[in-house]
């Protein structure tokens, strides 16, 4: 006790401090695992409506892509669920600018061979950037001559052919008020046009406090808020999750890290929305996504166990990335989700 009444003030609130860390924070976090793997369980029997969507690498569009591969995509999408392609087109400038000849040049002719390939499907320009103020430099959407030129950019990309603008801007901040106006702006261009406008989105704070104690301590926002995920899918036709990447240890915790954000996503999510979920096809082994956990069918189970809570129509999984998913990923989903193999 004198050793301790001897230090200083700094030394004994860095030390309470420290503590506190140490002691009462698993105690949350280890709650909330317990919650997890209890929402993992239950009978999961919810199969695609046909409302599925599949990210595409940016060779598609730069002219490494053929009609060879075409047929290759047509036959690999045959039988799934799979309506909407998000075909990266971007990435754009940080002043919302995109030189399209550059980056795009096989843009217009991609749209018009899927078109005829697999004329029941839409083809969306996925085009993004990252964002201020945790990247810099990086895009201002709180600058309204950015957004008028993303704005432009957009209507410029659907002139190559595509049925709808796809964005995928991280991070975005929860509460982020520059976004919520890109997208007015933005939807008020599709919507006259008869396009759809989709977003890739944040998960949701899966735990009360839990974003602004990462924000306090890295500077870095990963969750939105229910209210915040519900005003962005307010502004769109569509809305797909990006429900990976989620820091999870164990198969079992990330299948019920997916439901519960399934869950909380629906609850948010208009009637009129589609809400997707992501599904991770790829491999990575990294502090944030750990690749026996974060497979594909805990994620289709998960998402199967949320949808239980609330079913819908216009419901779908969203598949990241082609190129990285492998002939087990596609199976799982054949299996689990389309009924089909």
């Amino acid at each position: 006790m004198r050793r301790w009444r001897s230090w200083s003030r700094r030394r004994r609130v860095l030390l309470s401090l420290a503590l506190a860390f140490v002691l009462l924070i698993p105690l949350p976090l280890s709650a909330l695992a317990v919650s997890l793997r209890i929402a993992y369980t239950g009978e999961a029997t919810a199969k695609t409506k046909g409302q599925d969507a599949i990210w595409l690498g940016h060779a598609w569009v730069d002219g490494r892509k053929t009609a060879a591969d075409i047929a290759v995509l047509a036959n690999q999408l045959q039988g799934t669920g799979i309506r909407d392609l998000y075909v990266h087109t971007g990435p754009l400038e940080h002043d919302g600018t995109l030189p399209l000849a550059k980056v795009s040049p096989k843009a217009k002719w991609f749209t018009g061979a899927v078109h005829q390939a697999m004329p029941k499907l839409r083809v969306q320009a996925w085009l993004g950037d990252v964002l201020q103020p945790e990247k810099n430099p990086g895009m201002d959407l709180d600058d309204a001559a950015v957004r008028t030129r993303v704005t432009e950019t957009s209507e410029q990309v659907l002139a190559q052919g595509f049925d709808g603008i796809h964005f995928d801007m991280e991070p975005v901040r929860s509460g982020s008020k520059g976004f919520l106006a890109l997208l007015d702006q933005v939807h008020a261009m599709t919507s006259a046009r008869n396009v759809p406008l989709s977003v890739a989105a944040a998960q949701l704070n899966p735990a009360p406090g839990l974003n602004g104690l990462l924000v306090g301590v890295s500077g870095q926002s990963k969750w939105w808020t229910k209210s915040y995920f519900g005003a962005v899918a307010s502004r769109v036709e569509q809305i797909a999750v990006m429900s990976y990447d989620t820091w999870t240890p164990l198969e079992s915790l990330y299948g019920g890290y997916v439901a519960r954000q399934t869950e909380m996503a629906l609850e948010v999510t208009p009637p009129h929305v589609d809400l997707l979920m992501g599904l991770p096809f790829y491999w990575e082994d990294n502090f944030s996504h750990r690749g026996s956990a974060e497979t594909v069918r805990a994620a289709i189970r998960g998402a199967q166990l949320g949808l239980n809570t609330s079913p819908r129509q216009n419901f779908g999984l969203a598949l990241y990335v082609d190129f990285t998913a492998t002939p087990d990923h596609w199976a799982t989903y054949r299996d689990a989700w389309c009924g089909t193999d």
